[in-house]
């Protein structure tokens, strides 16, 4: 009787032992997501110690003086007299804790706010926890500067810069896919699909729906022209292997002669087209663009604005005293009367 108390006790015991270590075992086993340095309080433990006061914002101008129909409007819908200070373009460089749903946050803040974001650039910083946006939208110094302040009080982001005043590089990245048969087989190279092909014959004949046939004779009614006069659309005529040959050189030439100008390279080279690259400032991107736009534009895609601020250089207090002897003694001689 005692042996077989002491063998269930055992059973017992070694069940308890095994559920024991297959309950420690099963989270291990898990795969489990990479452990964060930090989280987004640390942007508030940041904040809150580095917290300072803020200066006041900017003035706004003095409220000029009511019109009766402007008095009237207030006192009835209680809608004061708009600002009459200009818009400016801004470009804010926020710095935020790199985990899902801060894009959306910051933009959120902007657009109840009434703004229109001109481009938004985000990516991941060297550090791992940290994300850089470059933010560009257009508006009053006041309203900017309030929208400014509430972003920062947002819970994972660090600080948000403003970079209106200050000298700084901004550059773009542009890619531009550009027809090299010329703009009048354009139409027929977008309908050719992802290969961009050419027609190489006549078009095959439009069987008119019923619809158009019942339009163009109300056009023709209309204008008082007779049902068969109508002019078909202007269609370029078919390319030779040699004319196709003879265009693509040419406009592959200019092309190329264009990007060595505005310092872009040619990354791509295909059948009918080519891709350009190009890394400027925004109005250097869009001259560009303009200049492209006779060849044919087939596709085109813009990263938006990225900016960082200039590091200030120093002078050294012997800079005055080199500058006075490059000028030298001047001579009195050369000096006007007087």
């Amino acid at each position: 009787m005692f042996a077989l108390r002491s063998r269930c006790a055992s059973r017992v015991a070694n069940s308890r032992l095994f559920s024991t270590s297959t309950r420690l075992r099963a989270p291990e086993d898990a795969p489990k997501p990479p452990r964060s340095i930090d989280d987004s309080t640390s942007a508030l433990d940041y904040k809150r110690a580095q917290r300072t006061r803020p200066p006041p914002l900017p003035p706004t101008d003095l409220p000029r003086s009511q019109s009766a129909e402007e008095a009237v409007t207030n006192i009835l819908y209680n809608t004061p007299p708009p600002s009459l200070q200009p818009f400016k373009k801004h470009i804010f460089n926020c710095l935020v804790q790199n985990e899902p749903g801060v894009l959306s946050r910051v933009s959120g803040i902007l657009a109840g706010r009434g703004f229109n974001i001109d481009s938004l650039v985000v990516c991941r910083t060297e550090i791992r926890d940290l994300s850089r946006m470059s933010i560009v939208l257009s508006g009053q110094d006041g309203v900017v500067e309030q929208a400014r302040r509430q972003l920062e009080d947002l819970v994972p982001v660090w600080a948000v810069l403003d970079y209106t005043d200050t000298r700084v590089i901004t550059r773009e990245l542009l890619l531009v896919k550009v027809s090299i048969l010329g703009p009048e087989y354009l139409e027929d190279q977008l309908v050719g699909g992802p290969s961009h092909e050419p027609r190489r014959g006549p078009h095959p004949p439009h069987q008119e729906t019923k619809l158009e046939k019942e339009t163009t004779l109300a056009h023709n009614f209309e204008r008082g022209a007779h049902p068969n006069s109508h002019t078909e659309p202007h269609h370029p005529p078919p390319l030779t292997a040699s004319e196709a040959l003879r265009h693509k050189h040419q406009h592959l030439h200019s092309i190329s002669v264009l990007s060595d100008q505005f310092g872009a390279k040619i990354v791509d080279v295909s059948e009918n087209s080519v891709i350009v690259e190009l890394t400027a400032k925004t109005n250097r991107v869009i001259a560009f663009l303009s200049l492209l736009k006779p060849f044919g534009i087939l596709e085109s895609a813009r990263t938006g604005l990225m900016a960082m601020p200039r590091t200030p250089i120093t002078h050294s207090s012997n800079d005055s005293d080199d500058a006075a002897d490059e000028i030298g003694v001047v001579d009195a001689s050369l000096l006007p009367p007087g």
